[in-house]
């Protein structure tokens, strides 16, 4: 098995693409260790000393490192727990997790704003970050407000707030007279 790694925009953050499927459909962002028990996979990412995220797209795993660690000891460890992992036949996630699109459910007066909002986002914003490692997820619309998740290599980014103001504001609020601004939220 070959495992490549690309740099992401976020130099705490490498993506690692094992050249097979990681997931069928959606997105898994496993901000700390506390949360990685729905995944094998994950797991095992997390047993090496220095990981503090893990996130999985369809056919990439970015993984955020501590600032003080360095790449160069950190991933041949990961590269071993990925091939590890896929040579074990384990499964990505246990079968009690449950993928869905990633965005926030919504109700209410807005949901056609909402609606227009999250397929601008699958359609022109998700595919782009999705090439850097990462995701970008709908959080929640409130007087023109657009509330959005940054997952993986989007996280902490220190151009996460340019991609923020510059391109998904500017996109959003050309297609979508009623979006005045896009803020950041942490989960």
């Amino acid at each position: 098995m070959f495992i490549q790694t690309e740099s992401t925009p976020n130099p705490a953050t490498l993506k690692f693409l094992p050249g097979c499927t990681v997931l069928n459909t959606g997105t898994a962002d496993f901000p700390n260790q506390d949360t990685a028990d729905a995944s094998p996979l994950a797991t095992r990412i997390f047993s090496i000393k220095g990981v503090t995220g893990v996130f999985f797209g369809s056919n990439f795993i970015t993984v955020t490192k501590e600032e003080k660690r360095d790449w160069d000891h950190l991933k041949p460890a990961i590269l071993g727990a990925i091939m590890d992992h896929f040579q074990s036949c384990d499964p990505v996630l246990n079968d009690k997790h449950q993928l869905e699109d990633g965005h926030a459910k919504h109700v209410g007066e807005d949901a056609e704003i909402v609606n227009q909002i999250k397929q601008l986002l699958d359609t022109r914003v998700r595919p782009a970050v999705a090439q850097d490692g990462g995701d970008i997820t709908f959080h929640g619309f409130e007087r023109g407000i657009v509330y959005l998740h940054m997952q993986g290599a989007c996280a902490g980014c220190p151009s996460s707030t340019l991609t923020l103001k510059m391109g998904i504001e500017n996109l959003l609020r050309h297609y979508i007279p009623e979006v005045t601004e896009v803020r950041p939220v942490g989960l």
